[in-house]
């Protein structure tokens, strides 16, 4: 039987009635979903078609594209990605995905662009896709080489200008691309002035069946997951599919992923929490030595080791969403400050679930270890979760540089 996520922390003063309520109701609603996850493309198809109708992906858009909450709440996203990786990282793939997907067009979409695909994500109707990393151009993304590239007389354009009928021309590939091959559009970040670094980048909607897009190489991977890399060979997409200002495409990827940091130290509590669930569960059933494994004290240190990892996680990850919700980002003071507990909480939950899953995986001993047992598909899952969005050391280095930052303010 599987555990209900736990909810005791939802008591903390960072949350409010409805976030317990959706959490409630979500750690209900999740144990409940019978999804056959061997084909992870098929499975996670399904995982967005069930977290449509159950009304979960309103939580991705504002009201106003059909949204629950008036704006994005970063509570709300920790919440449902921490429960949800509890039960299935798939679904929290599936569910931070449609997220992250349509995030740069509730920022800076036209309204005939968030009219287009907004609503259409939040029902589950369309599975979303963010294209920015590229085979040398991963943490690095001014290194990326994939071009937009505008006819000759076309003049500099603005943003979002929905009249406009020129064609943009993209070349180039993007790869490690989650959702790829099975979304059906993609927010690509192009360079638009190949000399101008990160200044020089610029985001499009591009929709998967446009002719000259190729999203047919799939990338396997330890913990399966809908991965691949795109090829854009002479692909042609009208100049009103920019997304945002002209070479103002890394600000808004970084302000996308800005709103989900903490939500992805949302996942990985939910995979830690279920490790010392799993961990509890198995402690408590396996004799050993005529007592239960539980009954030795070095059991019980362990299990209190894993629960302070959490618990030290967990609060980062809360205190960071409750900056970005409750204190805001309007000036730069603000945003510092978040980006760096942000950075604290995705460097921090997602190191100590690997550590935490770890142990779990240990305390079952060779069980830990068996194809097809929880603790060992957790143990491929974290991994992850310590690269992508950004790598545990590009957090260190975000920490590192606020810290000598504040320290010389203060000086």
């Amino acid at each position: 039987m599987t555990p209900l996520a736990p909810t005791q922390h939802l008591s903390l003063p960072f949350f409010t009635s409805e976030h317990q309520h959706l959490a409630h109701g979500l750690a209900a609603w999740a144990p409940q979903q019978q999804v056959d996850e061997r084909d992870d493309r098929s499975a996670c198809k399904t995982w967005v078609k069930l977290l449509g109708e159950a009304g979960w992906l309103r939580y991705c858009v504002p009201a106003q594209f059909g949204g629950a909450l008036a704006q994005m709440d970063s509570r709300a996203l920790v919440i449902l990605r921490e429960t949800l990786a509890f039960h299935s990282p798939l679904a929290d793939f599936a569910f931070a995905m449609q997220g992250l997907g349509s995030g740069a067009i509730t920022l800076a979409g036209s309204p005939e662009q968030q009219q287009a695909y907004l609503p259409a994500v939040a029902r589950g109707e369309k599975i979303a896709a963010f294209a920015l990393s590229e085979p040398e151009a991963g943490s690095d993304a001014g290194a990326m080489t994939t071009i937009a590239s505008y006819p000759i007389d076309t003049p500099a354009r603005g943003q979002n200008d929905s009249n406009l009928t020129d064609l943009v021309t993209l070349n180039g590939c993007k790869t490690w691309i989650s959702n790829g091959g099975i979304a059906d559009y993609y927010c690509v970040f192009a360079k638009t002035d190949p000399q101008a670094g990160t200044r020089g980048i610029t985001a499009f909607i591009v929709d998967a069946s446009t002719p000259g897009l190729d999203a047919s190489e799939h990338i396997e991977v330890m913990a399966p997951h809908p991965l691949a890399t795109l090829r854009f060979d002479q692909c042609r997409i009208p100049a009103s599919a920019q997304l945002g200002e002209l070479n103002g495409g890394f600000k808004l990827a970084m302000r996308t992923l800005d709103i989900f940091r903490a939500s992805v130290a949302g996942a990985a509590l939910g995979m830690a929490r279920r490790a010392l669930a799993e961990a509890v569960s198995y402690a408590q059933a396996r004799p050993m030595f005529g007592q239960r494994l539980a009954d030795f004290q070095l059991t019980q240190a362990k299990l209190g080791e894993m629960a302070a990892l959490i618990d030290a996680a967990a609060l980062l990850t809360y205190r960071a969403a409750w900056l970005r919700d409750c204190v805001g980002m309007e000036t730069p003071a603000q945003a510092h400050a978040y980006t760096a507990a942000a950075a604290m909480a995705k460097m921090t939950a997602t190191e100590n679930a690997q550590r935490v899953i770890d142990m779990a995986l240990q305390m079952h001993g060779g069980m830990g270890v068996k194809v097809g047992t929880k603790v060992e598909s957790l143990y491929r899952d974290i991994r992850s979760l310590r690269i992508y969005e950004g790598a545990t050391e590009v957090q260190q280095l975000i920490i590192g540089k606020s810290v000598l930052k504040s320290l010389a303010t203060s000086a």
